[in-house]
């Protein structure tokens, strides 16, 4: 085991850097060094996110069609040299662990083994994974998978997969009769999906990169842009540049809204030149959104009415209201008779610095509103993202020039899989479509999502689980419920890249099937093949390998998916998997053929420098909504948890979060420098005060334990806490650490993502060992 998560041998400091600058550097060089791929990496690193190269396997941020020199971020680097790492685990490898062995260690530890380079199936007997051949693989599944009642089988699917495999999958997954299609989104963005539709009458962001130039002001609501997505910075450096204000709410003070310094400017660094992002940062309660949005639009209505009441021109813009929506008397209403002192207990924030927001605001022409996982993963997220287009639509910005919503995605790819069927429900998907094309009759009921996956797993309910990427058993809540019961499902099946705790949390019958990953070269019968993937504002990029296969043995994922089709599905004349898998493009003419209005001439524009844009009748201000109006929506209440109140006595409000050094449930390392957290994920962040008032030191250990009202247990041990700027009554920690602490019913009410940034919980200290 080269890596030991220690809590007694971390260190804790402040990070005083900017970021971006040296300390980017530094950490590519680190990771180049750690996978040994300095040379390779370096080479296929200059052709990240360029319209004649690769896109990014993580973040999901636009590609511009000038790209910098160096088009890639830190963490982007990092998830590049993971994929082409020259680390290998292969079946001497798996000879030599058993999977209980493997199951003690960490992410880390498990991660660093490296790429899988054969088809393995699990071996009681022995407690290893051995090497299986390809055939006898899809032979077995196909086998097991055309026994079993396609309702009891799940196929779910990560954000990495591209367009041409999504579309492949989800049609597979129909065509066997199942609509049980839960995905990354069902994790993060659901909450956008099910929000968006109902007040500007689409699932997805409306802004483009060119609204970055016309922008007048540009409002951010719970994201890590630092880490989670470090190539807005550029965008955002050239806005705060020409002097545009960058508002931010968040309940941490993430370094990335602070200040950048550009690693691809010599004079910023060779300075003390940086760039401060936020010019107002608002430091709000964990879940005080809805109430901090709602105190600007209560100043923004006053100020209104005053201008009415004086005969001068209006604040809102009346014209744009009038004309294109509907519900803004009852929106106005509310506002006036919300509570000054509600808004700030929920919020956390005080009347003067939510009307200073507002002010900023209307003295812009053209705003753009940004947000996260910070805002979609709460009880009352779909709430919270109503009150956000809200705010929007009193000053008409949405569709127009520098004005928008963006919810800023986090896989590579988890808005594009949607976009080409990847859902468990039917209503999203043109069946009709479906039927004409290849002559089979789609299933209409609704199948299940990852909340509701978990749940029939606990019943005993799933026969199988095919896992298209991802780490489904890791990033899923309620570890200590659902582990068990994952066990006793009869068969899983996990493509992947690299080992996982999914691969070691396993079913009776487990295989695993390797494959190869974007970066690398995809060679079929026709030639060298591309991919195309959609980013956060909604455009078509094409995509192509560059680096050489991991290992001899792997196959593509659409070659996967086809294999697998052709086992459990009668043969269809209108479905030829072999010539999709030949040749891509014909997987693209069939998207063309299914979403014709979407993928006009796919082929002939995935390669368009900057992609090419999906039809988004918001950005035209014409709504698809029901009344055929942009909504507005009126909160019912501010708490962030109608279950349990805010301030319970002794209940904090933990939000999980993802480290500097790490890519969904993928870690790095086990350093976030940029919250100074040294070589530990075991610990939990806390406002010196509540220290004080819980009896706690720095150093000290606790257990955090959930508040729940099912009488369920649930408890993380050993957790380190350290003082940190975080509001009162608020505590944050790792994830995918804390999961265990998030009941499967803590979800967001309506979109059921988990909500794992308000999670209540208590602590108990425990008694002081000496470290060994």
């Amino acid at each position: 085991m080269k890596t030991k998560d220690v809590p007694e041998q971390a260190s804790f400091g402040e990070y005083n850097n900017s970021a971006g600058g040296w300390g980017s550097v530094k950490a590519l060089t680190s990771i180049l060094l750690q996978e040994r791929v300095v040379g390779a990496g370096t080479r296929v690193l200059l052709k990240q996110n360029k319209p004649d190269g690769f896109a990014c396997v993580s973040c999901s941020w636009a590609k511009p069609a000038d790209p910098h020199m160096f088009e890639f971020c830190e963490n982007g680097a990092k998830a590049t040299a993971w994929e082409i790492t020259d680390k290998r685990a292969t079946p001497d490898f798996f000879a030599a662990h058993t999977v209980t062995e493997m199951e003690s260690w960490n992410d880390l530890e498990l991660e660093s083994s490296g790429r899988v380079t054969e088809p393995l199936k699990y071996d009681a007997a022995s407690d290893r994974y051995l090497p299986v051949s390809w055939r006898a693989a899809f032979d077995d599944i196909g086998a097991q998978l055309k026994a079993m009642e396609p309702k009891k089988v799940v196929f779910y699917a990560s954000g990495r997969a591209s367009l041409e495999t999504s579309y492949m999958y989800q049609l597979m997954a129909r065509m066997y009769g199942s609509n049980n299609l839960p995905d990354s989104s069902n994790m993060c963005h659901e909450s956008t999906s099910v929000a968006l539709p109902k007040t500007i009458g689409v699932p997805v962001g409306t802004i483009s990169l060119e609204d970055f130039e016309k922008t007048d002001c540009i409002l951010f609501f719970g994201h890590n842009t630092g880490t989670n997505a470090p190539r807005m910075l550029h965008p955002l450096e050239a806005v705060r540049k020409r002097g545009v204000p960058v508002i931010t709410f968040n309940p941490l003070r993430e370094r990335g809204l602070e200040s950048f310094v550009n690693p691809q400017s010599p004079l910023e660094m060779l300075t003390p030149t940086r760039t401060a992002i936020s010019s107002q940062y608002l430091q709000i309660k964990i879940g005080g959104d809805t109430a901090a949005v709602m105190g600007m639009a209560k100043h923004i209505i006053a100020l209104d009415d005053a201008a009415v009441a004086a005969g001068r021109a209006r604040i809102v813009d009346h014209a744009f209201i009038e004309e294109h929506t509907a519900g803004f008397d009852e929106f106005a209403q509310a506002a006036r008779h919300a509570d000054w002192d509600e808004i700030e207990r929920h919020a956390g924030v005080t009347r003067a610095e939510l009307e200073q927001a507002a002010d900023t605001y209307v003295a812009a022409g053209a705003a753009m509103l940004m947000y996260g996982m910070g805002i979609t993963q709460h009880r009352e997220a779909v709430r919270t993202i109503h009150m956000l287009t809200n705010l929007l639509l009193l000053r008409g910005n949405i569709g127009k020039p520098g004005a928008g919503i963006c919810p800023i995605r986090g896989h590579s790819n988890v808005q594009g899989q949607r976009t080409v069927g990847i859902t468990e429900n039917p209503a999203l998907v043109p069946n009709d479509k479906l039927r004409a094309l290849y002559h089979f009759e789609p299933p209409m009921e609704k199948g299940l999502n990852t909340v509701e996956t978990c749940e029939e797993v606990q019943r005993g309910g799933i026969s199988a689980f095919f896992m298209l990427g991802g780490n489904f058993v890791r990033a899923i809540p309620d570890h200590g419920r659902v582990e068990p019961a994952w066990r006793d499902i009869p068969l899983t099946v996990q493509v992947v890249t690299h080992l996982n705790r999914s691969c070691v949390i396993h079913g009776k019958t487990s295989y695993l099937l390797p494959c190869l990953g974007r970066i690398e070269v995809d060679r079929q019968s026709s030639g060298e093949q591309a991919v195309a993937v959609e980013d956060s504002t909604g455009c078509m990029h094409g995509s192509r390998g560059m680096a050489k296969p991991a290992s001899d043995h792997l196959l593509s994922e659409p070659a996967i998916v086809a294999e697998v089709a052709k086992r459990i599905l009668p043969f269809n004349p209108r479905v030829d998997w072999d010539s999709w898998v030949a040749d891509y493009a014909r997987i693209r003419d069939a998207i063309e053929a299914t979403y014709p209005d979407i993928f006009r001439d796919f082929n002939g524009r995935m390669w368009k420098p900057g992609g090419f844009a999906r039809p988004l009748a918001a950005r035209e201000r014409s709504w698809k909504t029901p009344n055929g109006k942009a909504n507005f929506i009126a909160p019912q209440g501010f708490d962030p948890d109608p279950d349990l109140p805010a301030d319970a006595p002794g209940v904090l409000r933990l939000m999980t979060v993802r480290g500097d050094s790490q890519f969904n449930t993928t870690v790095y390392s086990l350093d976030d420098r940029f919250r100074g957290v040294w070589g530990t994920r075991r610990v939990l962040l806390m406002n010196r005060r509540d220290m004080l008032e819980h009896g706690l030191d720095a150093g000290s250990f606790v257990t955090a334990e959930t508040v729940s009202q099912d009488g369920v247990q649930r408890r993380v041990p050993r957790l380190r806490v350290e003082p940190f700027d975080i509001p009162r009554g608020c505590v944050m920690g790792y994830f995918p650490e804390l999961n265990a602490l998030i009941p499967l019913a803590h979800h967001a009410l309506e979109s059921k993502v988990p909500a794992a940034k308000s999670i209540p919980v208590r602590l108990i200290v425990e008694v002081a060992e000496v470290a060994a």
